[in-house]
């Protein structure tokens, strides 16, 4: 796949799963084996089924908005601002995909609460 196609699956697969709650269709994008470096989610598509209705039941209004994507070869990054209910700040999330024979096969992610005062001017967006 290129790296455009690589892009849109991992943006469609994210806010099927998270923004949509339908994570089981997709899970469909993800391999026969899906490795997941978050240590608080399992590994493989059950897993991740399992992650987002628990962490959407926990958060009805959960919503991730995605800033940037990325992608080169088989890798691609999301930099996304996830709200967990409506009007918060929100955490800023980097995730890294990797892609094989079209599917999400590998995941690591990084996440930072936004905080309310910053020492700078400067968005973490």
């Amino acid at each position: 796949m290129s790296t455009a196609e690589n892009k849109a699956l991992v943006i469609a697969f994210y806010r099927q799963a998270f923004n949509d709650g339908r994570p089981e269709q997709a899970a469909a994008h993800l391999g026969t084996t899906y490795t997941q470096h978050n240590p608080g989610a399992p590994d493989g598509a059950e897993g991740f089924i399992g992650y987002v209705h628990w962490l959407r039941g926990k958060f009805p209004g959960l919503h991730l908005d995605i800033k940037r994507v990325i992608a080169e070869d088989d890798l691609v990054v999301t930099h996304s601002n996830l709200h967990l209910q409506p009007g918060d700040l929100g955490m800023a999330v980097a995730d890294l995909w990797r892609i094989a024979d079209g599917k999400i096969v590998e995941h690591w992610d990084v996440v930072q609460e936004v905080p309310e005062k910053s020492s700078n001017d400067n968005t973490m967006f």
